[in-house]
């Protein structure tokens, strides 16, 4: 008994790769039809996300380019971590091998330290858009923001590789197989409680600081005396024009991002310091529910809050559909054509039999 807890101590408790899990049909039920819920919406949602901003010229600004990262970096949760939770929860063993254990895992930090990254990027440009209007003209552009997010791929690509010498296979008495540290509690320590500082908390105090300053900005530009002052000017006088709805979107985005998160990372810094973790497996499926709605709920906050990306969305579906019925017109006339060919041939060897007769 003092063996089996060492062990469940010594395991990550990371997204996936859980100490155990319950073999009982009721949670692998539940388990299951869960995960595969939230992961099939977030995948068409984000991947519409994509689409649309790749496909519709007019997307192309640089909010929308963080927010394509974002998308990408939500897929490779969903599809590094919520996937192979499925086969966990059915089978209650390790199915991927060596190899699997090495790039699941480090895909599922890759996306979660992007995700964090790519919502820090996004908040500092809309900070500097509406606090600072002039200076965006020349710094928040499409290009820029490119040249930022293919630095944070980069450099994220590089932090997370720590993950091919920290985990390995491991081989329980009762023949299961985990994909788990190979290394103490003592030495995965530090590197949690620096993942959550650098991805959590960090983004969470700038996102608190830019956002109270964007909010001060708002009010000063829409209190009264700044109204009385425009209405001096006379009605000619140039406003600057403030994107509120977006600013919404993003501060909704930021939200839920620390509330979803908050269940998993209070359970792994709380763990990494009692001697005996609380690793119920009920609470687990909870935190890890709760990190796959992260990912998946950013397209349904775009399509809810925002105009363009709803008409956007809408334009692709119809896109869609009309290729669709392009294709099968196209089909029928070729096949309609294929049918008739026959007769036109017969009927042009008659000309000609007719017209060698006269």
């Amino acid at each position: 008994m003092a063996d089996n807890a060492s062990s469940r101590v010594d395991t990550p408790t990371n997204i996936s790769l859980s100490a155990a899990v319950a073999d009982s049909l009721e949670y692998k039920t539940v388990s299951v039809f869960l995960v595969l819920l939230v992961c099939s919406v977030g995948i068409v949602g984000n991947v519409m996300v994509v689409l649309v901003v790749l496909t519709a010229r007019h997307m192309r600004t640089p909010t929308n380019c963080y927010l394509v990262s974002l998308a990408i970096a939500d897929l490779t949760v969903l599809v590094a971590a919520g996937l192979p939770n499925v086969s966990d929860s059915l089978t209650g063993t390790w199915v991927f091998g060596h190899a699997g254990c090495l790039g699941i895992t480090y895909l599922q930090y890759l996306g979660i330290n992007v995700s964090s990254c790519s919502i820090t990027a996004f908040t500092v440009e809309r900070y500097i858009a509406i606090c600072h209007p002039m200076k965006a003209q020349t710094v928040c552009t499409v290009s820029r923001a490119k040249r930022i997010i293919a630095g944070v791929w980069l450099a994220t690509c590089v932090y997370c590789m720590l993950w091919f010498f920290l985990v390995d296979i491991q081989v329980k008495e009762d023949g299961h197989v985990l994909c788990g540290y190979k290394v103490k509690r003592e030495l995965y320590l530090p590197i949690y409680l620096i993942d959550f500082a650098i991805f959590y908390v960090v983004p969470l105090l700038l996102a608190i600081v830019l956002y109270g300053l964007i909010a001060r900005i708002l009010y000063l530009r829409c209190s009264p005396a700044t109204l009385v002052h425009r209405e001096e000017r006379g009605p000619g006088s140039p406003v600057a024009p403030v994107p509120l709805q977006v600013t919404k979107m993003l501060a909704v985005v930021v939200i839920l991002f620390a509330l979803l998160w908050m269940p998993y990372r209070t359970l792994v810094l709380i763990n990494s310091f009692v001697s005996a973790p609380y690793l119920d497996d009920w609470f687990i499926l909870f935190c890890r529910t709760c990190i796959y709605a992260n990912s998946a709920i950013n397209p349904v906050i775009y399509n809810a809050m925002s105009q363009r990306f709803r008409s956007a969305f809408r334009g692709l579906y119809r896109c869609r559909r009309l290729d669709a019925h392009q294709r099968t017109l196209s089909v029928v006339q070729a096949g309609f054509g294929t049918m008739r060919e026959p007769r036109g041939g017969k009927n042009r060897e008659t000309q000609v039999i007719l017209k060698k007769r006269s």
